[in-house]
């Protein structure tokens, strides 16, 4: 090989391994590690990852490389082959971290059809599976990619428009629960610039909006505002009454996830983004989700979760 062919080689491999990263999907916990090996510079949602630095890419966010010359999004596909197999399976790891994925996931997910202030003992029915149904194989997307799917479907929708879409949380926390959606893909609070800010804005006009269409007879006092750590991909604004009445709310998670600083109100996201450009969620959001359950009216501690609900019937407001 003469010097010129050599020379051109090395420079080819030397720019590749300069603009490389190393990527492992978790598959089980829905999201892949990025690690930044080469030089240049490695960003996720224009967020710089640094050389020799490991992050999480969830689903729907957007990989660059090279100043952002190249995006790649990663998406999750499973193929549903054995159902009984992979419900027994599921049922064995209760516990592990596929059952707090799937906690997580009730967080968040969209409505498939409870009408607001309906029996809540309607929570998570599954549909009733006809013998001469044919059963059809199909690639599943990952279940944090659900709301992308959802928001398209006319059947969950309670109020659109041209920028935001309404929709009814599937696992709804309390008698009225809504999601507020922008149309334009935002994976996450930590995607939202300043240029962001007017959707931001009128997300939350609309957020109001619906509650007084939807629920403005009611007295029921309401919040709106984002988790600070979802376990669903795309922006969305929760919408949600204060008195919890659900069967769907389960566990401290679910409770703490509504009444601490994990909750960050729809207004001081807006004020943020206006006055620093982006939002900023503090270290040890994780470790609010373990905190003693606190009723959020009179501050009273309660032990448990039913306990909790019997105490709240006292501060509800019919």
């Amino acid at each position: 090989m003469g010097t010129s062919a050599w020379f051109f080689v090395t420079f080819v491999f030397n720019f590749f391994q300069s603009l490389s990263v190393q990527l492992k999907a978790e598959c089980n916990k829905g999201y892949v590690k990025v690690k930044q090996v080469g030089v240049n510079p490695t960003s996720i949602d224009s967020v710089i990852i640094g050389k020799d630095q490991e992050v999480k890419l969830q689903p729907g966010q957007v990989l660059h490389m090279v100043n952002e010359l190249y995006p790649y999004i990663v998406e999750f596909e499973e193929e549903a082959k054995n159902p009984g197999l992979e419900t027994h399976r599921k049922r064995k790891r209760s516990g592990s971290s596929d059952s707090m994925e799937r906690d997580a996931a009730q967080e968040a997910e969209p409505s498939t059809g409870m009408d607001p202030g309906s029996n809540p003992s309607q929570c998570s029915v599954p549909p009733k599976k006809g013998k001469d149904l044919p059963v059809k194989k199909e690639s599943l997307g990952h279940w944090s990619q659900g709301l992308k799917i959802s928001m398209q479907d006319p059947k969950l929708q309670v109020y659109k428009d041209e920028q935001v879409v309404v929709i009814k949380d599937k696992y709804p926390k309390a008698r009225y629960h809504w999601l507020v959606l922008p149309w334009t893909s935002i994976s996450s609070l930590k995607a939202v610039t300043r240029e962001h800010l007017e959707l931001l804005k009128h997300m939350h006009t609309v957020g109001e909006k619906v509650i007084v269409d939807i629920a403005g007879s009611s007295k029921l006092r309401f919040r709106l505002g984002y988790h600070a750590i979802p376990s669903m991909s795309h922006v969305h604004l929760h919408v949600i009454s204060q008195d919890f009445d659900s069967p769907c709310l389960k566990n401290k998670k679910h409770w703490n996830s509504f009444n601490t600083e994990y909750f960050l109100e729809s207004q001081a996201v807006i004020e943020m983004v206006q006055e620093a450009g982006r939002v900023t969620v503090r270290d040890g959001m994780p470790e609010l989700l373990r905190l003693p359950l606190r009723c959020h009216e009179c501050q009273q501690m309660l032990p448990s979760i039913p306990q909790l609900k019997e105490h709240l019937r006292k501060h509800w407001t019919q």
